[in-house]
């Protein structure tokens, strides 16, 4: 019955979600014929004009190379080809370009691109030159053509050559027509690069200019592609969380918003690249996508309102740049600091959010205090079993009693044959005398499958999991178990075929089947036996499901079984249940409603069959 229940429960999970998404689909906004057309790539040959009084797009200086055009060389090459000003903190090593002021060199110091402490560190912003060039750039753009501007050619001036927390760089720029262009960068202690950029009028006339910020991304990354998890463009625009894939900039489509406060960004699993307005100051925003295949390119970026900068007066704005892990004691320091809309949404928390935080702050509270995520998972999972105790005791009871009631209901189903009208109106008679409420044990499953989801969310989303080890031969939490049967548990040191990833089950979700069947053990045996079968071929469906899924989720499973098996086996031996599926007395001097009888003095059709048969 338990198994039946936990079936039924996933069946409505399921309904639930695809009902959500056909009832409330994501909001797309409109994309327009404008909005559709070509985007020429910044930098490129032949950028068209402005209109008149409009600036021109972020990042274009006509007339300058196509930057990514290039050939791939080294990352060491790549970042010798221009002049740099480096920074070095306790999160992030890397170098600012001074040709086109570019933040192009964003290396994480504390997180690797693989388990071994000596493997390179996980780069977020690379130049270009590199295989997949991803950059920031910041400037100012102008209606009138005849106005130089910086762009991505445009080579600063550094007062030093280095920049640190709390000592900043500043890039300056003449453009030979009185203005003077300065931005000045700084690099807190954790991933947010603030960028305050100036313009001093020395002409003398006014001008008309417009701040910009945009990070491009060349190449489309390889993604997880499941939909728990997003992995793209995103932003918050006027308060709402818009999320795109990269398939939705095909054929060089874009979208634009126009928006007072949030950001706007690209966004891996663990890592981001994010732009952050002045949060008072209404921007426009675009995103969009060129080319295809190895060529795709893609760009966030936004605009300023134009500002207008007397002659001997100076222009001022400030704008900010996130490059690094999605941390959420960062992120949520950041939200509280900069009164940044929303910016804890970066993280994909998920439909759940509201169990979702909760059950992370408890889990990074555990890890704290036992200081191994492994045990932490266990023990949150104990707490989650204590806070839905009374529910699953309900649950099982309800089991215990239904089973406690399986001969009755057996005499009940010989007695009545097909009469299936009579059967269930004796069926309810009988719950009713028993006081049992045949669905008292699947509710309490179903008001559980949020919180099942809303943890399983946070193993599989949050950083702080990956690269986690657990006791014995698990080393990465965020990573399927290692010793898998197609490698002889670890003894075979070969390469799966992809082809052959289906059945390379590791030895954690092998733990969690067995626990499954045990758990199923303790049920009573359904009386169909198609039914029946389709459950005993259970635990190895989810053996095979949960095999490539990461091994703090799987141990997190095993071990809610042994719980669960624990907790049923205490209350089906207190309520004289039989464990293990075997027959179970019928209750003392259960009355049973006689069969109805014919006018003739004999049983009913139907009921004298039943009745004959059994004497």
């Amino acid at each position: 019955m338990d198994q039946k229940n936990f079936i039924v429960a996933i069946v409505l999970s399921v309904l639930i979600i695809v009902g959500w998404q056909a009832a409330f689909p994501p909001a797309k906004p409109t994309v327009t014929p404008t909005q559709q057309q070509a985007a020429t790539q910044p930098g490129a040959p032949g950028a068209p004009a402005a209109p008149s009084g409009q600036p021109a797009a972020p990042g274009v200086q006509p007339g300058a190379p196509a930057n990514a055009a290039q050939q791939v060389v080294s990352l060491k090459d790549a970042l010798a080809r221009t002049p740099r000003v480096t920074f070095s903190t306790a999160e992030l090593v890397g170098s600012i370009s001074l040709k086109g002021a570019r933040i192009d060199d964003v290396q994480l110091v504390k997180y690797r691109e693989t388990i071994d402490p000596k493997s390179p560190p996980v780069p977020v912003l690379s130049p270009v030159g590199t295989a997949h060039p991803y950059y920031a750039e910041f400037g100012w753009s102008a209606s009138d053509a005849a106005l130089k501007v910086p762009g991505p050619e445009t080579i600063w001036t550094a007062d030093k050559s280095t920049v640190a927390p709390g000592a900043p760089v500043r890039l300056t720029w003449d453009n030979g027509q009185g203005l003077v262009f300065a931005l000045e960068m700084s690099v807190d202690e954790f991933f947010m690069f603030d960028v305050k950029q100036s313009v001093e009028n020395k002409s003398d006339k006014p001008v008309t200019l417009f701040p910009w910020s945009l990070v491009v991304r060349y190449g489309t990354p390889p993604a997880e592609g499941i939909y728990i998890l997003h992995e793209g463009p995103y932003g918050v625009f006027n308060g709402s969380l818009k999320e795109f894939g990269y398939s939705d900039f095909k054929d060089n489509k874009q979208q634009k918003f126009s928006t007072t406060g949030g950001w706007v960004g690209i966004t891996d699993k663990y890592w981001m690249a994010t732009l952050v307005p002045d949060q008072k100051s209404k921007v426009d925003v675009t995103i969009k996508g060129t080319g295809t295949g190895d060529a795709a390119k893609y760009q966030i970026d936004y605009v300023g309102g134009g500002e207008t900068i007397a002659p001997g007066a100076t222009g001022r704005t400030e704008a900010r740049l996130f490059a690094g892990a999605k941390i959420v004691r960062i992120i949520d320091s950041y939200t509280e600091k900069y009164g940044i809309e929303k910016f804890d949404l970066t993280i994909d928390w998920g439909w759940f959010w509201f169990f979702t935080k909760p059950l992370f702050w408890l889990l990074e509270w555990l890890y704290v205090h036992l200081g191994n995520f492994g045990l932490s998972i266990l023990v949150l999972t104990v707490i989650v079993k204590l806070v839905f105790f009374p529910l699953a005791n309900k649950s099982y009871a309800a089991m215990a009693k239904m089973k406690r009631l399986q001969p009755e209901m057996e005499k009940l189903k010989e007695r009545y044959g097909e009469d299936r009208q009579r059967m269930n109106q004796e069926l309810m008679q009988l719950y009713r005398r028993e006081k049992v409420n045949p669905a008292a044990g699947c509710l309490p499953i179903v008001v559980q499958i949020p919180v099942f989801f809303a943890l399983y969310k946070v193993l599989y989303t949050t950083i702080e999991m990956r690269h986690q080890p657990f006791y014995g031969w698990i080393k990465d939490l965020a990573a399927p178990d290692p010793l898998t049967i197609l490698t002889g548990f670890g003894l075979l040191p070969w390469h799966v075929p992809e082809f052959l990833l289906f059945f390379n089950i590791g030895l954690w979700p092998i733990i969690m089947g067995v626990t499954m069947y045990l758990q199923q053990k303790l049920n009573p045996q359904p009386t169909d036996p198609i039914q029946a079968r389709v459950f005993q071929f259970l635990p190895i469906l989810f053996t095979f499901m949960l095999a490539p899924f990461s091994a703090g989720l799987v141990i997190y499973w095993a071990w809610s079984n042994i719980l669960s098996i624990g907790q049923q086996y205490m209350i089906m031996r207190r309520h004289g249940t039989p464990i293990g599926g075997g027959k179970a007395k019928p209750p003392a001097a259960l009355p049973v409603t006689p069969a109805p009888v014919a006018p003739n003095g004999n049983a009913g059709k139907k009921g004298g069959k039943g009745s004959g048969k059994k004497g």
